[in-house]
C-alpha cells in the first residue's frame, strides 16, 4: 500500500553517532570538539526547517557521544523548532525509568521537543560497562521495553519482572506537558514489528544495507497488526545512512574513504569482509545507501518513502572519518534542496 496521506504528513529528519571526524592536519578531532561540531550540525538543520534531530548513543572510541540527551540540551538551548531525539537510547541497558525522566526533562527543556528511540543498539560495549550479562539480552529488552511503554501513559506504574525488583505504584517526575513522543528502532524481524505494535510504540526501521524494499513485508506485518489488535494507525518511520554533495561523482569522492574505513573497522570485528569499491556503488544504486547529488538523493527517498509508506524518513548523514565541513555542505544541500524536490514529487503523487 502506498502513501496517500499527503507530503505534509511526511517528516524528514538527520541522525548522527557522533562518529570521530579529522581535523585540518588530517589527524582525529578530539571527542569534545566533536560533540561541539554536532551542536552546530544541528543548529544549521534547525535554521533551514528540517524536523528532526537524533543522535545516537555509543561507548566506543570511534564515537563521541555516549550521553545524547545531554548533547540535546545544548542543541535545545540554541534551536527552536526541530524535534530533538536518539538514534537510538540502548535500552537493555539503561533504566527506563531514568530514560523517561531524562527526556521529559530535555522535552521542558525543549518547549514539547524531545524524542525517545530506544532499541537494542548495534554495539554491545555497554553491556559489560554497566554491569550486564550479554546472556540476558533478550529478557532485558523484552522487560525493560514493557516498563518503558508504561511510562509513557504518564501514570502510576506497576511492574513485576525477573531482572529487577518489583515496580509499586511509581510516579515519575517531571510529567510531560503534552507526552513523550517515542519509538522504537527495529532492524527487521516479525517479532520486533509485533513487539511494536504490542506495546503501542511506533516502529522505526534501521535500514542500513541491502534494498529498503526488501523490508516491505514487515511493513504489511505492521499494518496488519494495527488492524487486528483494533488499535489506531501507529506512525511509521525509517533511517538510512548517506551523503549529499554537489554531483554524484563528489558525493562517491567524498563519502568512499570514510565509508570504507568505517566497514573495516566494524566489520572485521564482526567477521565480515572488507567492503570493495563495486560493493560500495551497488549499495548507492540499489541498495541502502542514499547518497548522490540533491536530484539523485530526492529521487530515491521519494521511491522508498512510497514503497514503504513511511509518515518519517530520517538520513544518516555521518558516516566515519568525515570532515565537519563536508557535513555541514550535505546537511545545507538536504534541507534546501533534497526535501523541497521530494515534497513537490510526493505532492504531484497525490
Amino acid at each position: 500500500m502506498e502513501n496517500t496521506s499527503g507530503p505534509t504528513s511526511v517528516e524528514f529528519g538527520l541522525n548522527t553517532f557522533g562518529d570521530i571526524t579529522p581535523g585540518p592536519d588530517g589527524q582525529p578531532k578530539h571527542a569534545a570538539q566533536v560533540i561541539r561540531d554536532v551542536v552546530e550540525e544541528a543548529v544549521l538543520a534547525d535554521s533551514i526547517g528540517i524536523q528532526a534531530f537524533g543522535i545516537g548513543e555509543h561507548h566506543r572510541d570511534d564515537f563521541a557521544v555516549s550521553a545524547p540527551d545531554m548533547v540535546l540540551g545544548a542543541i535545545a538551548s540554541r534551536t527552536d523548532n526541530i524535534k530533538l531525539g536518539t538514534a537510538v537510547t540502548v535500552l537493555s541497558s539503561d533504566d527506563p525509568l531514568r530514560v523517561y525522566e531524562r527526556f521529559a526533562t530535555l522535552d521542558a527543556v525543549g518547549n514539547g521537543r524531545a524524542e525517545v528511540i530506544v532499541g537494542r543498539g548495534s554495539f554491545t560495549e555497554s553491556f559489560p560497562l554497566f554491569g550486564y550479562k550479554l546472556d540476558d539480552y533478550n529478557v532485558l529488552f523484552e522487560e525493560k521495553f514493557e516498563i518503558f511503554a508504561e511510562t509513557l501513559k504518564e501514570r502510576p506504574i506497576r511492574w513485576r519482572g525477573t531482572h529487577r525488583a518489583p515496580i509499586e505504584g511509581a510516579i515519575l517526575t517531571p510529567a510531560t506537558e503534552n507526552g513523550l513522543s517515542a519509538w522504537v528502532g527495529v532492524g527487521g524481524s516479525p517479532e520486533s514489528v509485533l513487539r511494536s505494535v504490542r506495546r503501542g510504540v511506533p516502529m522505526m526501521l534501521a535500514i542500513i544495507g541491502g534494498a529498503p524494499a526488501r523490508f516491505r513485508p514487515y511493513v504489511d506485518l505492521y499494518q496488519q497488526a494495527q488492524k487486528e489488535q483494533g488499535v489506531d494507525p501507529m506512525p511509521l518511520g525509517m533511517h538510512s545512512p548517506g551523503h549529499i554533495a554537489e554531483t554524484d561523482e563528489k558525493a562517491r569522492e567524498e563519502l568512499w574513504e570514510p565509508f570504507r574505513l568505517n566497514r573495516i573497522r566494524i566489520g572485521r570485528e564482526r567477521g565480515w569482509p572488507d567492503p570493495t569499491y563495486e560493493d560500495f556503488v551497488s549499495e548507492i544504486e540499489h541498495g541502502a545507501l542514499f547518497a548522490g547529488s540533491p536530484e539523485t538523493v530526492a529521487q530515491k527517498i521519494y521511491e522508498n518513502v512510497r514503497v514503504l509508506d513511511v509518515d518519517r524518513f530520517d538520513l544518516k548523514y555521518a558516516n566515519g572519518m568525515m570532515p565537519h565541513e563536508q557535513m555541514m555542505n550535505s546537511i545545507e544541500l538536504y534541507g534546501t534542496k533534497v526535501l523541497p524536490r521530494v515534497r513537490e514529487m510526493l505532492s504531484r503523487a497525490l
